[in-house]
């Protein structure tokens, strides 16, 4: 299990100000995110979408509006949303997965007037590992050299758009 080491509230109001709660997230079957709380802690993981068996075609889409309600009530509210906006999809079956995705999370978003944005593949990678056609592992590589553990590329792309967020957009842009 990991641990974050707690740092006192008087610390994190001189180093984060009123931290705003941001989400980023790498859009997919397989979800990436990565979430700056109001406390300027950051948590991040992957959480699956993959439909069960016996389920209908948008239960994928239902289960990912109601994980971003639980996440906006558990941490929240959410003040701002990041997301990987791809442009090309090596499958049709990715590219609707994703377009789907991306259809729920700007309607739940424009439903709650949180503010979002897409971030261009090639911009994270620039930023996270000096690239912009990076590798996975690189990505990786990238978010473990800045003191993080991610299980795998997609959770990694989302702490990459986080920081990216957080350094250069001041966390709402």
């Amino acid at each position: 299990m990991n641990t974050q080491e707690l740092i006192p509230t008087e610390t994190l109001s001189e180093t984060f100000g009123s931290a705003k709660t941001i989400l980023a997230l790498d859009l997919g079957t397989t979800t990436g995110w990565a979430l700056r709380g109001f406390n300027g802690l950051i948590t991040s993981g992957t959480v699956s979408f993959k439909p069960g068996r016996y389920d209908g075609g948008g239960m994928r889409y239902l289960r990912f509006t109601n994980w971003l309600s639980e996440i906006d009530r558990l941490s929240g509210p959410i003040e701002a949303i990041y997301f990987e906006e791809v442009r090309r999809h090596a499958g049709t079956d990715a590219s609707h997965v994703y377009g789907g995705l991306m259809a729920v999370l700007t309607s739940w978003a424009e439903l709650r007037g949180v503010p979002y944005q897409g971030v261009p593949v090639g911009t994270i990678k620039r930023h996270a590992t000096g690239k912009g056609n990076a590798p996975k592992q690189a990505m990786i590589d990238a978010a473990r050299n800045r003191g993080f553990s991610p299980t795998d590329d997609n959770e990694a792309d989302a702490i990459a758009i986080l920081l990216w967020a957080l350094e250069t957009q001041g966390g709402l842009g």
